[in-house]
Parts: structure tokens; sequence; C-alpha cells
């Protein structure tokens, strides 16, 4: 099941994505796992991340008009393989 904000990955072509599983933490957790690994990328650079909890969505449209490194490219929201939702955001590496 697929839905909210943006959906669909706004990926680029032939760009490989990197990866942040941090389902099952809470706030801020995910938005501090999410800037320490953008700080290691180039710009340019995609991350999607995984998380179960839903103050993430609202957290991640925050943080990104604050962050001059990251731009939130997408949201959506899926089901795991235990119905749990997932909310999957898409950020890319700014300069």
């Amino acid at each position: 099941m697929r839905g909210g904000a943006g959906c669909g990955l706004k990926q680029k072509e032939g760009q490989h994505v990197k990866k942040l599983d941090v389902r099952g933490a809470k706030c801020p957790i995910p938005i501090i796992k999410a800037k320490k690994e953008l700080d290691s990328m180039t710009p340019g650079e995609q991350l999607e991340v995984l998380s179960t909890d839903p103050g993430s969505v609202p957290d991640f449209q925050g943080w990104v008009k604050v962050n001059k490194k990251a731009a939130l490219t997408s949201q959506r929201t899926e089901k795991d393989e235990t119905g749990r939702d997932v909310y999957v955001h898409l950020l890319e590496r700014l300069s």
C-alpha cells in the first residue's frame, strides 16, 4: 500500500541510492542518523530512510527547511511484511 505526500521515488537516472533503516527508532534518532549518513555523502547522492515512527514525516519536512545540505525529494508510506506502516523518506545531499 502506498500513499503520503510525493508518492513514488524521484530517483535520479542511473544513480545508486543509499539506504538507512531506522525502523523502531523514535525521534530524534532517525534525523540524527540521517544527518550523520548525509554528512559522509557527496553532493547529488541520495539517501532513502526507512522509519516506523509516524512523527518522522513532519520531522524530516521541518529538518530540511533548516538544513542547507539536504533536500527532501519525496516521502511515501508502505507496509512491511508484518503490516506495519513504514515511512520512506528520500533525501538528496546538496552542496
